[in-house]
């Protein structure tokens, strides 16, 4: 048997302690959809409904990881994947917390989703869908990255110059484009504390 190099994690509190003085359970909500689909707009409607409730949450964005953690990282497959690796871990250690940690990324491949899966773990990851038509996104164009990645300013941008792949099995699909906020929020919502 190979001898533990790391004897802290041994001494550290469980995930049940963490869990049970928070009075909840954590996990891991995973919003993907093309930019301007709604991802971020519904998690701050869930993570505002959770904390009415009681309910600990986090949002990780990409604007704040980029920002920060991420800021190194451009937008190559290799950097994307990179960025998605290093939310995964640290999204890990918020739902090992006890925390419900609402994680708000294209993540444009069905690879880099089931790699951010196989490390937070099945158990605790909830693939959100945000489907809204390409043709929505680029109408509300908030930051105005579709129309720089129209005229070839931003390279590499996914669902102009760069793919993005439907997810197979998502745990639940939502078009912002005929759902209302309220309702998108309601339905996430919903999903959270079944699993509480």
């Amino acid at each position: 048997m190979a001898e533990n190099i790391y004897p802290i994690y041994d001494r550290m509190m469980t995930r049940e302690e963490r869990e049970q003085l928070l009075g909840q359970r954590g996990m891991m909500v995973w919003f993907t959809g093309l930019s301007g689909s709604g991802k971020s707009t519904i998690a701050l409607g869930v993570e505002r409904e959770l904390h009415r409730r009681g309910i600990l949450c986090r949002i990780l964005d990409g604007d704040n990881i980029r920002a920060g953690i991420n800021s190194n990282l451009g937008f190559t497959a290799e950097d994307r994947r990179e960025n998605i690796r290093r939310i995964a871990e640290v999204g890990k250690l918020f739902v090992e917390t006890g925390i419900v940690t609402l994680a708000c990324f294209v993540s444009p491949t069905e690879e880099i989703r089931e790699m951010a899966r196989r490390i937070i773990g099945s158990d605790d990851f909830n693939e959100i869908f945000v489907s809204t038509p390409l043709e929505e996104c680029e109408r509300r164009d908030v930051k105005g990255l579709y129309a720089k990645a129209r005229r070839g300013e931003v390279r590499n941008f996914t669902g102009i110059s760069a793919p993005f792949e439907v997810p197979q099995h998502p745990t639940l699909s939502i078009d912002t484009s005929r759902q209302p906020l309220e309702e998108s929020v309601r339905l996430v919502v919903n999903l959270i504390l079944s699993k509480k």
